[in-house]
């Protein structure tokens, strides 16, 4: 069932954890949706590509620009609503009520006992890596852009920053929750690893 706000607890999806059992890292680490892993590089790949060698491949900037609009439009979409959802379990929306007041929606796939319905590793890597570093390179386009004043190519690059930008914050506040949460979590954690080098100085990897 559907999270609203962003202080409700979230079923959490693994990022990068490697499973201690042996036999279920084996088959987690299985790519068991190729076709959306796939499409969940291949839309916002191709729109990087595209404006790297759109002055190679024609003159025409009109064109240029939509295709790479439409790229990120699918991109958008795709990782929206159907990749995130088939390969880290998680989905996102924001809604506005009667009051015109904005709301997080947070939906997270639950964990069945036998595990049939954990994510795998293997597209839970691809997942995170692609949708936090093409919004990267997103951002370095628009330096370049705005350094060397190619001003017509700017509102091309603010559209990749601003879509690729809102799956990856709303991608991160469905993971962690809000910012409150997020501030408790660094702060617990930074806390463990103090305590564990004031117990044992100079043997942090012995404890």
């Amino acid at each position: 069932s559907p999270l609203q706000d962003s202080g409700d607890d979230i079923e959490d999806v693994s990022l990068f954890d490697a499973d201690d059992d042996v036999s279920r890292r084996a088959k987690k680490s299985k790519i068991r949706h190729p076709v959306a892993s796939f499409f969940h590089l291949f839309f916002r790949v191709s729109a990087i590509v595209v404006y790297l060698l759109c002055e190679l491949l024609t003159s025409s900037f009109i064109a240029c620009m939509v295709t790479i609009i439409l790229l990120l439009s699918c991109d958008f979409w795709a990782v929206k609503n159907v990749t995130g959802r088939l390969m880290v379990g998680l989905r996102w929306w924001n809604q506005v009520d009667d009051d015109g007041r904005s709301h997080w929606v947070f939906e997270a796939r639950k964990v069945s006992a036998q595990g049939g319905k954990t994510s795998s590793e293997a597209e839970s890597r691809i997942f995170w890596l692609g949708l936090i570093t093409c919004p990267m390179i997103w951002v370095i386009f628009a330096f370049s852009a705005l350094f060397s004043f190619k001003v017509k190519w700017l509102a091309v690059v603010v559209m990749g920053v601003v879509l690729q930008g809102a799956n990856l914050y709303g991608y991160i506040r469905c993971k962690v929750g809000s910012r409150k949460n997020l501030t408790s979590m660094a702060t617990s954690y930074l806390g463990k690893q103090f305590l564990r080098q004031v117990r044992c100085p100079g043997l942090w990897d012995s404890c």
